[in-house]
């Protein structure tokens, strides 16, 4: 009795049962590797699953040292401890992250630009130079080492590198809305140095301060259609930025926070939580003989709860079901339940204050202090990551829309 072998060509399923099929998966990287499989596959697979639930935060680690796939990026699934691997050469060491919001990655390089990429779909969005910051008052390209001519709050002049402004210039850049969802999105920029904050949107040319919120430079998020930015003391700073040569400013005055050493805001659900960062100085660290600066370790945070009441910071000893990502990324809040063996009453977070993240000459990458904090007993975790291969840490939600 002969075997019939019947050789199916899976690229010729109809285009309705590959649709069927793309509209039932549940995770993203299924979703990707589907989408990755031919063209017929591809097309029957949008670009933009709006059925997929959100994946639980990435952590950008440093670029690959292969010679083989030089731009690949790896990102940690912190829930999974699985890497995923993403050709991003957008995301090369000679630019500077300055953020992640809504799935995006802010990066800024030396060409000068400023510049956001999706690491799932590699779609780009450019925002203004660095050179229309309105304390930039000239930019020349061949004036090498002083390319930029500044002037301070104090009307000081002075002058900066490429290099300089690329790595230590902005702290954080936080957008309102999606890029791609939205038709319009507003991206706010806190400064280093003077503690400015400064927003564009969408399709401008320039950069604008908003001079009422200086030194509101603590943290910024995105909340109840406005920026919230937070000081060193707790104090909230509301900016209203719709009428876009107006922007509107109004105040929270609270007790002032004493204590920690940096201060993150949280929407968590809908409830404005202030997240307080303490620090201090690791002196069993393995980079100490590389290191001529001192290398600092997290130990706690603390959890605060805005009661509009008085107003006051109110304080927490439980997050609950919530889950917090903390660094340079725009600080979100997860529901543990929705991630099948995630634990609640955590704090994720990563480096956002070494300057040794952004110069690899002094030896250390900046990664050694990314981990998770439990709210519950106090204890800290680090990551399962190999610290002697990660550079730049960065939580990210990955988001194909």
């Amino acid at each position: 009795m002969s075997t019939t072998i019947i050789i199916v060509d899976w690229s010729e399923l109809t285009p309705e049962l590959l649709q069927t099929i793309a509209g039932n998966l549940r995770r993203q990287a299924d979703y990707i590797r589907f989408r990755a499989v031919c063209s017929s596959w591809r097309a029957a697979a949008p670009l933009t699953p709006r059925h997929l639930p959100r994946e639980f935060p990435w952590l950008m680690l440093r670029p690959s040292r292969s010679a083989l796939f030089p731009h690949r990026r790896a990102f940690l699934n912190a829930l999974s401890n699985k890497l995923h691997l993403l050709t991003l050469p957008e995301a090369s060491p000679s630019r500077r992250r300055v953020g992640s919001s809504h799935g995006w990655l802010i990066l800024n390089d030396e060409s000068p630009s400023i510049f956001l990429i999706n690491p799932i779909t590699r779609s780009k969005v450019n925002l203004p130079a660095p050179s229309t910051f309105p304390n930039v008052l000239n930019f020349d390209f061949y004036s090498v080492g002083g390319e930029y001519t500044l002037r301070s709050p104090g009307a000081e002049v002075y002058t900066c590198s490429l290099r300089k402004m690329r790595d230590s210039f902005i702290k954080k850049v936080i957008l309102s809305h999606n890029p791609y969802n939205e038709s319009n999105f507003t991206a706010l920029a806190i400064l280093n140095w003077h503690g400015d904050l400064a927003y564009c949107e969408k399709g401008e040319n320039s950069w604008k301060f908003i001079d009422e919120a200086r030194s509101y430079c603590e943290d910024v998020i995105y909340f109840n259609d406005s920026f919230f930015a937070v000081n060193k003391f707790g104090s909230i700073a509301i900016c209203d930025v719709k009428d876009a040569d107006c922007p509107k400013v109004s105040f929270i005055k609270t007790q002032q926070q004493i204590g920690g050493d940096m201060q993150y805001l949280v929407d968590a659900m809908g409830e404005l939580l202030l997240i307080t960062r303490y620090l201090e100085l690791d002196t069993d660290s393995e980079h100490l003989e590389h290191q001529s600066d001192n290398v600092y370790k997290t130990v706690k945070f603390c959890v605060w709860r805005l009661d509009l009441s008085g107003p006051k910071w109110e304080r927490m000893m439980t997050l609950g079901d919530r889950v917090l990502f903390l660094g340079e990324n725009s600080s979100l809040a997860i529901l543990a339940t929705d991630y099948p063996g995630c634990k609640g009453n955590r704090i994720y977070f990563a480096d956002d204050y070494s300057e040794a993240n952004y110069d690899g000459s002094h030896g250390i990458s900046g990664d050694h202090d990314v981990g998770f904090y439990d709210l519950e007993d106090g204890s800290i975790e680090p990551l399962p990551f190999n610290r002697r291969i990660s550079h730049w840490p960065i939580w990210i939600t990955p988001n194909p829309c």
